[in-house]
């Protein structure tokens, strides 16, 4: 007689639940996958869409009902950006001083547009000098580290959304700035699409992953042809140097889009804070514009003339 106990066989019907239960396990998670907007891209893509549509109806309706509209608008933009970067540094251990530096965000975009380019150097220098005298009255340690945060900080957000407020000064500046938006959002549109159906080449993989080259073909594609045609329909200008400002804008736009994540990598965080859904923080929106806007002035005002 054999003394080892025998081994008990699942019986027929808990068998059959427990196959049911791993197919709709296996169910569940197809329709999961099934049911996400673009899980490939890494982001809900109708909150984006709408999100982004809000915004861009903002935009027009404060510049075609008046110029001042768009400069609050935009001032507002870099107060709220300025402060995401500061709060963002906080994690890489540099804390730039938050009243000059917020102060310059707040008065550097309104002087852009009431004196021109040559104040809006001189306030950008007089910001420097604030962040420099406040940081030096308080302790020694990581005062260089600070200082530097809080240039940075000026230059990269109020400095540069200035630039879209010198678009906006001429006569014709709303449809200089809707040339400017649209050839910009049209690099991300035509990057995003295109890479999410056919990127395979990632062109920054340690920094962007989702990032190839197949979707920068679609970004050059698609901004050289807005670029020409806005240009063209909305300024009067010549095509070729709207397809040479959507050459320079991909360019710029994957530049400012690289940008913003190596710094969200190197400060160890995934976007800058969650004010927009499906965007997550305003600079995750901005990147590629506020790079875009010193280029886009830098072309238009030269050699498209004001109607």
């Amino acid at each position: 007689m054999n003394d080892t106990a025998p081994q008990r066989l699942p019986q027929p019907d808990q068998a059959a639940a427990t196959s049911v239960t791993r197919r709709s396990a296996r169910a569940g998670r197809g329709a999961t996958v099934a049911h996400n907007p673009t899980p490939k891209a890494g982001r809900n893509l109708y909150a984006a869409i709408g999100v982004g549509l809000g915004l861009a109806a903002l935009v027009l309706v404060s510049l075609f009902v008046r110029k001042e509209a768009f400069v609050v608008l935009a001032t507002a933009a870099a107060v709220v950006g300025t402060r995401e970067l500061l709060r963002a540094m906080a994690h890489g251990n540099i804390h730039p001083p938050a009243v000059p530096t917020l102060a310059g965000a707040a008065i550097i975009p309104p002087v852009a547009y009431a004196f021109g380019p040559q104040a809006l150097a001189a306030a950008v220098a007089l910001t420097f000098v604030g962040i420099l005298v406040w940081r030096s009255i308080g302790r020694v340690r990581d005062s260089a580290a600070d200082v530097a945060g809080g240039i940075f900080t000026t230059l990269y957000v109020p400095t540069l959304i200035s630039f879209a407020i010198l678009l906006v000064h001429p006569a014709d500046g709303p449809q200089r700035i809707v040339v400017f938006i649209l050839t910009t959002v049209c690099s991300d549109i035509g990057g995003y699409a295109v890479g999410v159906v056919f990127g395979k080449h990632p062109m920054a993989p340690t920094v962007s992953p989702k990032k190839s080259w197949e979707g920068f073909a679609g970004s050059f594609a698609s901004c050289v042809l807005a670029g020409s045609l806005a240009v063209h329909f909305l300024l009067d200008g010549r095509w070729w140097i709207g397809a040479l400002m959507g050459c320079c804008l991909v360019v710029a736009a994957t530049i400012g889009d690289l940008c913003e994540s190596m710094i969200k990598r190197d400060l160890g965080i995934k976007d800058m804070s969650n004010l927009i859904p499906g965007h997550g923080g305003l600079m995750d929106r901005l990147d590629s514009l506020v790079i875009a806007a010193p280029v886009t002035w830098a072309i238009l005002t030269p050699f498209v003339a004001v109607n």
